[in-house]
């Protein structure tokens, strides 16, 4: 569902605090861009040196490096079902952290910026936490910021609630923060900087050969984040299409170009897939004496969504895609039935917008996996992508054969390709933990 952001102002009015002499950048900067001291120096004179050079700048910051993991495994070693709401006021102090820090970096450069959490850069959400929905975002103290000459630094991944609350936005959620803040600014173009240097048609730590794509449309790059591309929070395209904000996704360890996601960034009737996408886990569970009904209620209370449900003759078997099998075991938690894995599976998807009308691309891709001798335990289709779930062990075997087959044979991928197709600056890209994955 896609999320209508009422901004609380005009965005005529809000995009003219920016000028064309003065334009203003909305930046984002995940975990692993600002791992360490180091890097958040770095972060800071990349601003700073936008900023002399006339642009006002805001940045959306993840927390250092795998923080947020450690925050929760140490709530889980508190508490097998911590409290949602203490959850989230935990997991969001790693965004503070490097928002301050990086405030004070500025400074010793010689230039002002003033640090807001999600509440206090008018970031306002539903009360659900762990999952929370974007209700308004008031940027007035951000504009104030930059009116003031200030960089402004904004919390990602947090907003508040209607009683006040911390509120998180799910995993990778600061992505959906620094777009909805463009949004709300008037500004068309998001930056959002990473580990990698673009998108590609395949991990490339899987498929080395992979290719380095430079634009793709919203539609695509959607579908590639829910089959389990990890460069994106699928919450962040979305917001993206409805508001009409191109996503720039570069590496922040260059100056290079990487991909852009925008409207009409390429002639999908005329291509044949956009990639091939996958998870090395994502576990069928089974529960005994719960009805589909209850299990999406408990998971959905913990801000997790189910994926596939398989009814069983005594039990319910489901999945979970990218969810902790620690929150699954919790939201089971508060029903009367016991949780088991039924089955260790991965997944594979080739990504192909409007399959339901290419049943030939469906055939030919378990097929092409049944000549390996890899059968599925089962296929699930969307509107734009055909997932296969097999046995984990063989997940980057499939990957590396649907990729020979739909990209590598020349069969007409969507996006453009950019010219330099090598990967050797790839330090990861599909499967978490990723920049902006570990730290939310």
């Amino acid at each position: 569902m896609t999320t209508t952001l009422n901004t609380g102002r005009p965005a005529t009015e809000v995009a003219a605090t920016g000028t064309p002499q003065h334009p203003v950048l909305v930046w984002k900067f995940g975990g692993t861009s600002v791992a360490d001291q180091h890097r958040l120096r770095a972060v800071a004179e990349r601003m700073v040196a936008a900023q002399r050079a006339g642009h006002r700048v805001v940045a959306v910051l993840s927390a250092m490096g795998r923080s947020t993991d450690e925050l929760s495994r140490m709530a889980y070693q508190m508490s097998a079902r911590p409290q949602m709401r203490e959850l989230d006021a935990l997991l969001s102090v790693g965004e503070q952290i490097s928002c301050a820090l990086a405030s004070m970096a500025v400074h010793e450069l010689g230039s002002r910026a003033m640090s807001f959490t999600g509440g206090q850069a008018g970031i306002l959400t539903d009360d659900t936490h762990g999952n929370a929905r974007l209700r308004d975002v008031r940027p007035e103290r951000i504009i104030a910021a930059l009116n003031d000459g200030a960089i402004a630094l904004v919390t990602g991944f947090q907003g508040v609630s209607p009683d006040g609350a911390v509120t998180t936005l799910g995993r990778g959620g600061s992505d959906a923060s620094a777009v909805a803040v463009a949004a709300a600014l008037g500004v068309s173009e998001c930056e959002i900087f990473t580990d990698v240097p673009a998108v590609f048609t395949a991990d490339p730590r899987v498929v080395p050969n992979a290719k380095r794509i430079h634009e793709l449309r919203h539609e695509e790059m959607l579908e590639m984040a829910e089959a389990g591309a990890g460069v994106l929070q699928p919450r962040s395209v979305e917001l993206a299409a409805a508001h009409g904000v191109d996503i720039h996704l570069r590496s922040s360890f260059s100056t290079e170009k990487g991909t852009w996601i925008r409207r009409g960034g390429s002639a999908f009737e005329d291509a044949e897939v956009a990639g091939v996408a996958h998870r090395h886990e994502e576990p069928v569970y089974a529960a005994k004496g719960v009805t589909a009904a209850e299990v999406t209620m408990a998971l959905a209370e913990r801000g997790a969504a189910i994926g596939a449900i398989l009814p069983a003759e005594h039990e319910l078997r489901f999945s979970a895609p990218g969810v902790d099998p620690a929150e699954v075991a919790a939201a089971m938690d508060t029903l009367d039935t016991q949780l088991s894995t039924h089955l260790e599976l991965g997944t594979v998807s080739v990504v192909s917008l409007g399959i339901a009308r290419k049943p030939a691309l469906v055939a030919r891709a378990l097929r092409t996996l049944a000549l390996a001798g890899i059968e599925p335990e089962f296929v699930t289709t969307t509107t734009g992508r055909v997932t296969v779930h097999l046995a984990a062990a063989r997940v980057d075997e499939a990957v590396r054969l649907l990729h020979a087959e739909f990209v590598e044979s020349g069969a007409g991928t969507v996006g453009t390709p950019a010219v330099d197709d090598s990967v050797a600056t790839v330090t990861d890209l599909h499967q978490a933990p990723r920049d902006g994955a570990g730290a939310a």
